[in-house]
């Protein structure tokens, strides 16, 4: 049982970090009273954040249950898009690219 969480490619990390973080709250609110979110809070609750472009965002849309997400500070973009945890998901989203921020600077391991 998984959760998406997909983040559009032109989204600063600071405000795709706080999408990431209102999409799960959002996810959880909007389907809470599901078999499968039930399912999914009994463990593990597992999460995939990915992160898309313009084209794979307006494609997700097409999967059932789920809310997008928009910005006011960007005046009201879509920049996040959650769905509904479940078992067996569209091939599309096997595809998908998990979001891995950069590192820091001076964190990265040494030899």
């Amino acid at each position: 049982m998984k959760m998406y969480i997909l983040v559009r490619d032109d989204v600063p990390l600071g405000f795709a970090m706080v999408a990431v973080a209102h999409a799960s709250l959002a996810g959880y609110l909007t389907f809470k009273d599901t078999p499968e979110v039930q399912a999914w809070l009994a463990g593990p609750f597992f999460k995939a954040v990915c992160i898309v472009n313009a084209r794979e965002f307006e494609n997700a849309k097409q999967v059932e249950d789920h809310v997008v997400l928009t910005e006011s500070a960007l005046d009201n973009r879509e920049v996040a898009i959650v769905f509904r945890p479940r078992d067996e998901w569209p091939k599309m989203f096997k595809f998908l690219k998990l979001y891995r921020a950069a590192p820091v600077i001076g964190t990265e391991e040494r030899p």
